[in-house]
């Protein structure tokens, strides 16, 4: 699927500020100088009025480097959800700090291991907010702008709490460059921003997993690309290791589950994450990378399991990315009652 030349040109900038800022240093000429948390963002709020292509580009150049900046949580989730929420007043308030970056948000949404709304424990009584969320992706530090997602008089509702009534503890998370937090409420005042919070979070959820799936395709790409060029250099047996039948399939079978995983990806971005494309995408794109960052640490032998090489970040990376917003068998499932199929696990 082609892009536009705008399109590639953000690429080009995206990759460019990645390359002369590392880590998390990178977010603030990636907000200033390209715009990137703004993308997704309508003009009048402040924004450029890009769409799910442009998430796609920056989530994808993000995964080649295994960036740590808060573009997901902040600039999908919080903003997203805002967006999803119709609150036009709360949009005009908070949204224009979010797309120049001088605020990052966060939205709270799991609970007991699920991304489901059923899951959902979380209550508003009286203004007051009680309860526990987990898996919720930060930035280095609190977010300036905290979203709920809770059970209201009403049903599921969407909320904004301040972060100084919230108690976030640091969870130890395999993926040591996505920071995620225990939030616990104790009578935390909340400000009703939207009703019909599963309207809402279905469709954050679309669009958090079409994001995603675009930075599991980056991050397998450039770990498919190092794991070539370290095959072609690895000399056994007097002949570089990438010359033997046997790793010339296992790198075939790899490129052909990349490219696949690629088309969905890219097909949910340029649906403007339909449910169904967005459900196979994350999918598909979870288990490609699985394997291939698996594959990486096998071909590369030893050196793939040393802390300096990038290898066993990349590994860390897709197992947590597999099981972000639903594991893939959640996914199928989602795709298959969408189809009216007979789910396969």
């Amino acid at each position: 699927m082609n892009f536009t030349r705008e399109q590639d040109e953000l690429r080009s900038a995206v990759r460019a500020v990645l390359t002369h800022h590392e880590g998390a240093t990178a977010w603030v000429p990636l907000t200033e100088a390209v715009g990137a948390a703004g993308l997704g963002v309508p003009e009048e709020y402040g924004g450029v009025g890009g769409g799910t292509l442009e998430t796609h580009v920056v989530m994808e150049e993000l995964g080649r480097t295994l960036s740590p900046v808060p573009y997901l949580a902040s600039a999908v989730l919080a903003t997203q959800a805002l967006l999803a929420s119709g609150n036009a007043q709360a949009c005009a308030e908070l949204l224009p700090k979010l797309a120049d970056g001088t605020a990052v948000g966060a939205l709270a949404w799991a609970e007991n291991g699920s991304w489901e709304p059923e899951a959902m424990n979380a209550r508003v009584r009286a203004g007051r907010l009680t309860g526990v969320k987990e898996h919720v992706l930060t930035g280095p530090g609190r977010p300036d702008t905290l979203l709920v997602l809770a059970r209201g008089e009403e049903g599921p509702a969407l909320y904004q709490v301040a972060c100084t009534e919230s108690e976030f503890t640091p969870l130890p998370t395999m993926d040591q460059t996505r920071p995620q937090a225990r939030v616990t409420f104790d009578g935390s005042r909340a400000k009703f921003l939207a009703a019909d919070g599963e309207r809402v979070l279905s469709r954050v959820r679309d669009l958090a997993c079409t994001a995603l799936a675009a930075e599991q395709t980056g991050a397998a790409a450039q770990a498919l690309a190092d794991t070539i060029e370290y095959a072609k250099n690895r000399v056994q047996f007097g002949r570089p290791i990438g010359s033997f039948q046997a790793v010339k399939h296992r790198i075939a079978d790899l490129y052909v589950e990349l490219e696949a995983a690629r088309s969905l990806a890219q097909a949910a971005a340029h649906s403007d994450a339909a449910p169904h494309l967005a459900a196979a995408a994350k999918a598909a794109c979870s288990r490609a990378y699985t394997n291939i960052a698996g594959e990486m640490i096998q071909l590369h032998g030893g050196i793939g399991i040393t802390w300096e090489h990038q290898a066993h970040r990349h590994l860390k990376r897709a197992h947590s990315a597999r099981l972000l917003f639903g594991a893939p068998t959640e996914h199928r499932q989602r795709l298959a009652a969408g189809l009216d199929l007979t789910p396969v696990t």
